[in-house]
């Protein structure tokens, strides 16, 4: 393996085709369909094409699935005979980075690269404030309007005339990013995967043109914890396929389901972990840690970045693509990167090669325990489906 330099990734590691094919662009395709287009700057408006692979659907449901990497799904096939059997239109997308949920919520929610709508990380440093933000236990503080100012895909559907729905976890209702990713949604709280597949089909029922967007984390959870190569994760993949089945199987005539992913996903054995707490010169001239374990980000104190950057070179060689927060955004792997929100990527980010994780378990005892990781810029974790399926008058 080889260093990367002045922006270039290892060749191992992919930047997100944004604009091209990426969750980025799934929303804005939808919303094409629906007979409302929306802007995205420099980005083109529809580059999967899906207002043509619709098929003139007036009604389209949107499932993602927490941690449904297409490696995974191609490896599996046999235990997800609904899933395999849906067409895929435009190919395998790429998950955005870092490859992690909360910013590829955003990503898809908002139609843009997270550089745009700020979103950067699963826990990201709140510049100024001397604290962290983890994105998953986001209450109001900050403010997601504030935080996420961007207008959300769902926003702009609304305002076009359709009935908008998002669907997900009961406990999520109100949190800061459900509020920031999906705001212009009606939030239905679902308590489990039957009640999400009842809750989808009934707001595809109310009205003439409509958007329904659903979640389902059980997998990734599952995984992470049993990990992708376990029987449990197997078993649990058979039951969100039974889910696809049931919305298919009770789509309206003139309905589409779209099923995509957030991430992929890989198993980390022992022999790949780096424990950072045994390198205890990592700690050095540093203020903050922040990240995951696949995707780390490392705030300095002031006038520290080049030793710290030297440090965490030496130490992690080639187990990560370890660069300064100028080289990171000049690669282009977040998209362009507003200004004001360069501060909350790390003075150093180091993305995780190979199967390699950076785990810290005296600051992150739970998260250093998993079984499977992703964040990082490998194919696997890169890498989502697009399944399609129409309603009978669409077939």
């Amino acid at each position: 393996m080889t260093r990367a330099v002045d922006g270039a990734l290892p060749p191992d590691l992919h930047r997100p085709a944004y604009g091209v094919a990426t969750l980025a662009d799934v929303l804005p395709g939808v919303a094409a369909a629906l007979g409302t287009p929306v802007p995205r700057g420099d980005l083109p408006g529809d580059p999967l094409g899906l207002a043509g692979a619709l098929h003139g659907a007036r009604r389209v449901a949107v499932l993602l699935v927490d941690g449904l990497g297409a490696d995974l799904l191609r490896a599996h096939a046999e235990i997800a005979p609904t899933l395999a059997a849906l067409a895929a239109p435009v190919g395998t997308l790429q998950a955005p980075c870092p490859s992690t949920t909360p910013v590829s919520l955003a990503t898809i929610g908002t139609g843009l690269p997270p550089g745009s709508h700020g979103i950067l990380g699963f826990v990201t440093d709140v510049p100024g404030e001397g604290r962290t933000l983890n994105h998953t236990q986001w209450g109001d503080d900050p403010d997601p309007a504030d935080w996420q100012a961007q207008p959300t895909v769902f926003e702009r559907v609304a305002a076009g005339g359709a009935t908008v729905t998002a669907v997900g976890p009961w406990a999520y209702a109100g949190s800061g990013l459900t509020v920031a990713a999906y705001r212009g949604a009606g939030y239905t709280g679902a308590v489990g995967p039957g009640d999400l597949t009842a809750l989808m089909r009934s707001a595809l029922d109310a009205g003439p043109r409509a958007l329904v967007y659903g979640y389902m984390a059980e997998l990734d959870l599952t995984g992470h914890v049993r990990g992708v190569d376990s029987p449990s994760w197997r078993a649990q993949l058979a039951l969100v396929d039974r889910v696809v089945e049931q919305l298919v199987d009770g789509l309206p005539d003139d309905a589409a389901l779209l099923v995509t992913a957030d991430h992929g996903m890989l198993d980390v054995p022992a022999a790949t972990r780096l424990d950072l707490d045994d390198e205890p010169d990592l700690a050095d001239g540093v203020r903050l840690l922040a990240g995951e374990p696949r995707a780390r980000y490392v705030h300095t104190e002031p006038g520290a970045e080049a030793d710290v950057l030297a440090r965490w070179r030496g130490v992690l060689g080639d187990r990560a693509w370890v660069v300064g927060r100028e080289e990171a955004i000049a690669s282009g792997v977040f998209g362009p990167v507003e200004e004001p929100l360069a501060a909350r990527i790390g003075d150093v980010v180091a993305l995780a090669r190979g199967s390699w994780a950076l785990v810290s378990p005296r600051l992150e005892p739970g998260p250093s325990r998993l079984a499977a990781y992703h964040g990082s810029l490998t194919a696997t974790e890169l890498a989502i489906p697009l399944l399609v399926a129409h309603g009978r008058a669409l077939s």
